[in-house]
């Protein structure tokens, strides 16, 4: 295998609060459509944050909701929690496209599963606690920690598919799912896989993890209007807006892709990720930690600033983040900035977290191969710090593109940076 071989892409898959299925979730995000409505996995009359971006069912969603059914039998859906779930559909999804089922030892030895998530089965350590305190501890179920431990998404997957090359779970907040992408970019290139499974998985539409980011003041309360409540960049932005599913990507080099007739979709060209090395939960403000995972990136690609076409930002919908952001993005681009549309994709899904770049990566995708940027939504006035800049207001635009970076920056100071590429 030539490890030098440009590393593609060949499938993708996604579940997101736009519904499951890549062609249905892009139509509908390019349509300005929003995934953010009224929370029902839980009681929230006397809650302080009563909207999130969810999965809808396929009972919710005839066209593109979720069937469980299709995924997993009732009896295995016992022993998992929701973000293994949406990763074993998003999975299902993305093979499917890449036609990628290895049944040799060897194909198998050398698939990779790579699914990062931010918090792992959060509702399920919450909802033991819940049984626990009010049944005592023998009705707790076998199978609560095999389903709330951060890798199992990846592990349920692997054990699926047969894939029994390396197998991993990045647990660096929201920027779980572009750290899985390049931590299965070096497995490749190091020879230690041959074909990989990355990207991220999140379900943390829970009351303990929404009250505790409220506690922050980092969620929006704009309850009575689900809709307009995710506004990255906006003047009157509030908070972020919890969202949930998963984002899959296939890659392989291009030289193995071609060898067993598999489509390339596009070429993964950078990779860059640093650490802030300043505060638990905020960037510098000059963004300069986000700027060298961006320059790490473009060096790898071979590429300078000027190259890059479209940028799918970060941009969780909150002042302080939206702002180090762009500080980062001028950094390391100057003038060219006001010249590359940047959209804020978190406006239509709210921020998955974990899985945050596994999906913004398929966007990015999407755009570059339909020469399509999607829009930013309820972005009414922008920041006044922002107002410069072309941040694809309210509608899709059409504009061909060759290089699009996407950026995933979270908790803890971590910072990364993809750059995906037409062929």
């Amino acid at each position: 295998m030539n490890v030098n071989s440009p590393i593609v892409i060949t499938g993708m898959g996604i579940v997101s609060p736009l519904g499951c299925g890549v062609d249905a979730v892009w139509r509908r995000l390019t349509a300005a459509e929003s995934g953010v409505r009224l929370i029902e996995h839980f009681d929230t009359e006397d809650f302080p944050v009563r909207i999130a971006g969810m999965v809808p069912s396929r009972d919710q969603d005839g066209e593109a909701g979720l069937d469980e059914a299709s995924v997993i039998s009732p009896k295995e859906r016992k022993k998992m929690d929701r973000f293994t779930v949406y990763a074993l559909a998003a999975a299902q999804e993305a093979l499917a496209q890449a036609g990628w089922a290895p049944e040799s030892e060897r194909d198998q030895a050398g698939s990779a599963t790579l699914i990062g998530s931010g918090i792992g089965g959060f509702p399920t350590i919450t909802q033991a606690q819940t049984t626990m305190n009010q049944r005592g501890y023998k009705r707790l179920s076998p199978f609560t920690v095999p389903a709330f431990l951060a890798n199992l998404a990846a592990g349920n997957v692997s054990i699926r598919h047969g894939f029994k090359g390396p197998m991993g779970c990045p647990v660096t907040a929201c920027a779980a799912g572009l750290q899985a992408i390049g931590d299965g970019m070096r497995l490749i290139r190091s020879g230690e896989a041959e074909v990989a499974l990355v990207g991220g998985a999140e379900a943390c539409v829970d009351p303990l993890s929404l009250a505790s980011f409220h506690a922050m003041k980092a969620l929006s309360t704009r309850n009575e209007s689900p809709s307009e409540a995710s506004r990255p960049f906006d003047r009157d932005r509030d908070g972020f807006v919890m969202g949930e599913g998963a984002g899959l990507l296939v890659i392989e080099t291009l030289e193995h892709a071609q060898a067993r007739g598999a489509t390339p979709l596009a070429v993964i060209n950078g990779y860059g990720t640093s650490a802030d090395a300043h505060h638990i939960t905020s960037g510098p403000e000059d963004g300069s930690g986000a700027a060298r995972a961006i320059e790490r990136a473009l060096k790898m690609a071979g590429l300078n600033p000027e190259d890059i076409d479209h940028i799918n930002a970060h941009a969780t919908s909150t002042p302080v983040g939206d702002r180090a952001e762009m500080a980062s993005l001028r950094r390391v681009f100057g003038e060219h900035l006001r010249g590359i549309p940047i959209s804020a994709t978190k406006s239509a899904t709210g921020h998955l977290l974990g899985a945050a770049g596994g999906i913004e990566s398929v966007f990015s995708v999407m755009a570059q191969r339909s020469a399509t940027l999607p829009p930013t939504l309820n972005l009414n006035q922008a920041d006044e710090a922002l107002a410069d800049l072309d941040l694809v207001p309210k509608t899709a635009r059409q504009r061909a593109l060759k290089h699009v970076l996407c950026n995933g920056f979270g908790f803890g100071g971590v910072n990364a940076s993809l750059i995906v590429s037409g062929l």
